[in-house]
């Protein structure tokens, strides 16, 4: 089965992959919904975020604290407007040099060929403790 809304999240996922941000940017709505579930008290990465441009401050975020040693979208399953997406990734902490190694889960809501919420729900355990100095 060929579905429009899986593919648009994963062309979201190569974008990403490629470094590509302002792809992903422009491909959420403007008062997107956003969010990394966890304190952001814990791990910058984290808590929610309104809008584009928290979108774009959320991967400014991303780069500056994670170096990917893997990013791998592995799963993706479609209902109604909602794409979820599993996948793992591992990389290194910048602050602290600590690795990370986790599975993951993305839920995209998807509303006239933009992203309108986004949630990421992993590891927060693992984050917040690898990025305490």
């Amino acid at each position: 089965m060929n579905n429009p809304n899986i593919a648009f999240v994963k062309a979201l996922y190569v974008a990403f992959q490629q470094g590509r941000v302002q792809t992903i940017v422009d491909a959420v709505a403007p008062n997107v919904d956003w969010q990394t579930v966890g304190r952001s008290k814990d791990y910058p990465a984290f808590g929610p975020r309104k809008g584009r441009a928290a979108v774009e401050e959320f991967f400014g975020i991303v780069a500056e604290n994670e170096v990917f040693s893997e990013f791998a979208p592995r799963e993706f399953f479609s209902d109604a407007d909602r794409v979820f997406a599993f996948g793992r990734y591992a990389g290194t902490l910048t602050k602290t040099g600590r690795r990370f190694e986790t599975e993951w889960v993305h839920v995209f809501t998807i509303r006239d060929g933009k992203v309108i919420r986004f949630r990421e729900h992993t590891d927060t355990a693992q984050f917040a403790e690898g990025y305490r100095a």
